[in-house]
């Protein structure tokens, strides 16, 4: 049965642990209110209380949960004044772009501080007349002195319509609070008039309830159908691990944004999900759905099954990970492997997602630079990085997203093809009760090690994680055809025959046709020392200014053909010869022969768990 509720009002009854006289005063707290939110700022008071240093270091963080580069979040805040708890005026000296020195206190400082936001995604802030989006590394001042004590928030709210969504913990006095620095920096808040749903879920150990909570500008109807689909996907998801995990307070929060407004997003915390989309439900057919299965997954995998090399999580710079293809990419797999049980997906669309992934992989360069934990360790120059040079990560890098989907693919079907009975879901379990159930960190090596239990195969386990992670033996792919046979599907080449040069982006510009990305190693046009930002100008005697005339072009030709390539680069006219080769990317499709016994594993693989 569906139930609306008032979220603030559930959470009061459900986050009031203790009775509010009961409650220590927190020694940091914050009060928040909006009264300029028409230009999207924020007033912020911090205050301090019981401080023991001569000088109070403040710092805002550079870093955020779930991003792994580093971001400035202290270009945003200004008008800061400090004073102690008389009113007294401090001191206010900034020592470094993000950290300020407070002296000559009395044991208290108060800090009042204006904060400008205006981008709603998982890292930034967005405060206008119909909602305050925050993200908290990117809105509290902060004391490493007070980062193992609790902390509270208040909200001054702007229109009586809008309630409070957060994964903090309500008291009886209206306040929300943290219980260290890091929780309370992995505690995203939205404040809106939104509509919400919920539903309990339970298991062998525990109980919870699930809120789903959307400031958008769909129907209560388009709402609904949504809900479903993510209640689907919690199910679905707790029969991989065989249990939820045991949610702070008894509580989990999708907090979703989907307005014209946003930018699209996905950000796990520990309790919590921010979700934003600029397209709303009915535009992208419920598309986010799919985000929403990425980031549920993520209560277990990296919230809880948490690579060693992230802990702790470090505020004042980026944070670098070997495992990213495996906390981030393994759970790309699972968001879209949980729609194709649910029956989100049918099997032509869960084809279609799956070999495009896999293109991305074989065709990319970046393979012969970087293996699967040298990709994880390019998180903090790409994961939202800000740079204003040009970089060659088409030919250099493999998202890790990508990269580690098509490993946990491999691993997956690798398993289910050569283990009797053995498939990723019992991997993931296992590392579920060994690491992430009671709270140890794990690092490459007991991921290797897990294998090799699983297993019962120490030489599978090395010679996997050699060839296709660690990179020891190149940076190798799985026999992916021999793999989808055994599941009664077909790889092959797409356009076995298609003339192809080039699978960079084109774009036409001024009459003329622009190649508008980077070209790969190894196509025709690279080897003809064509680049990005050259236009082309005629292939043989056929002239070029759109990209209907290109592919018009391409299809005179056959693969091994020759053709002379006029191209201009950078104010000069270049002339040279082509070959062409055959198009690289694959096609997965049913084998309309496959036997029972490829059926029934394509089933196991692919169909719901009871």
């Amino acid at each position: 049965m569906r139930l609306s509720f008032v979220l603030s009002s559930v959470f009061l009854c459900s986050f009031s642990l203790l009775a509010a006289e009961t409650l220590v005063k927190p020694a940091v707290s914050y009060q928040l209110s909006f009264d300029n939110a028409a230009h999207h700022e924020a007033a912020i008071q911090a205050r301090f209380d019981a401080v023991s240093s001569a000088n109070l270091l403040l710092s805002m963080s550079s870093a955020s949960p779930g991003r792994y580069a580093a971001h400035a979040f202290a270009k945003n805040i200004y008008d800061l004044k400090a004073t102690d708890s008389t009113g007294k005026a401090l001191p206010l000296r900034r020592i470094s772009p993000g950290q300020w020195s407070v002296s000559q206190h009395d044991g208290t400082v108060i800090v009042n501080y204006r904060l400008y936001g205006d981008r709603a995604d998982g890292t930034y802030n967005q405060i206008d007349r119909s909602h305050a989006h925050l993200n908290m590394p990117a809105t509290l001042l902060f004391s490493n002195d007070y980062a193992t004590l609790p902390s509270s928030l208040r909200f001054d709210l702007p229109d009586p319509r809008w309630k409070i969504a957060t994964q903090l913990q309500l008291q009886n006095d209206g306040s929300y609070t943290a219980p260290d620095l890091q929780y309370l920096m992995d505690s995203p808040v939205e404040l809106s008039a939104f509509s919400s749903r919920s539903w309990q879920v339970a298991d062998h150990q525990s109980e919870a309830t699930i809120h789903l909570v959307m400031h958008h500008q769909g129907t209560e109807q388009q709402l609904d159908i949504f809900t479903e689909k993510a209640k689907a996907v919690v199910a679905e998801q707790q029969k991989i691990f065989g249990e939820y995990p045991r949610f702070d307070y008894g509580q989990y929060v999708f907090i979703a944004d989907y307005l014209p407004y946003v930018d699209g997003d996905g950000m796990e915390h520990r309790n919590s999900t921010i979700l934003t989309d600029e397209r709303s439900l009915l535009e992208a057919n419920y598309a986010q759905i799919e985000t929403l299965s990425h980031e549920f997954f993520h209560a277990w995998n990296v919230e809880r099954l948490r690579p060693a090399d992230l802990e702790p999580f470090d505020f004042q710079r980026a944070n670098m990970s070997r495992n990213l293809w495996f906390a981030e990419g393994v759970t790309n797999y699972y968001g879209k492997l949980t729609l194709s049980r649910t029956g989100h997906f049918d099997l032509a669309t869960y084809l279609e997602k799956t070999v495009a992934a896999l293109n991305r992989v074989q065709l990319s360069p970046g393979r012969q630079f970087f293996a699967a934990t040298g990709m994880s360790e390019l998180a903090p120059f790409v994961d939202a990085a800000v740079s204003v040079d040009p970089t060659n990560y088409a030919n250099s890098f493999i998202s890790y997203y990508t990269y580690g989907e098509v490993l946990g693919l491999a691993l997956d079907l690798t398993l289910r093809t050569e283990f009797e009975g053995l498939n990723l879901d019992l991997l993931m379990r296992k590392l579920w009760q060994d690491f992430g159930k009671t709270g140890r960190f794990y690092t490459e090596q007991d991921l290797q090690q897990a294998l090799a239990t699983l297993t019962a195969n120490p030489d599978f386990a090395k010679s996997f994680f050699d060839s296709y992670i660690n990179g020891n033996n190149g940076q190798q792919l799985p026999d992916f055809k021999t793999l989808f046979a055994a599941m009664g599907l077909q790889l092959a080449p797409a356009q076995p025959k298609q003339a192809f040069l080039t699978a960079a982006t084109l774009l036409e510009q001024d009459k003329q046709l622009k190649v508008d990305s980077n070209t790969l190693i190894g196509t025709p046009l690279y080897q003809a020392g064509v680049d990005k930002g050259d236009m082309l100008l005629k292939l043989g005697r056929y002239k070029l200014s759109s990209k209907a005339q290109w592919d018009k072009a391409l299809s005179y030709y056959k693969v091994g053909d020759t053709a002379e390539l006029s191209f201009s680069s950078r104010g000069k006219n270049y002339s040279t010869q082509v070959t062409f080769s055959a198009d690289p990317r694959w096609a997965l499709t049913e084998n309309k022969k496959a036997t029972a016994a490829q059926l029934a594993k394509r089933a196991l693989w692919l169909k719901a768990r009871l």
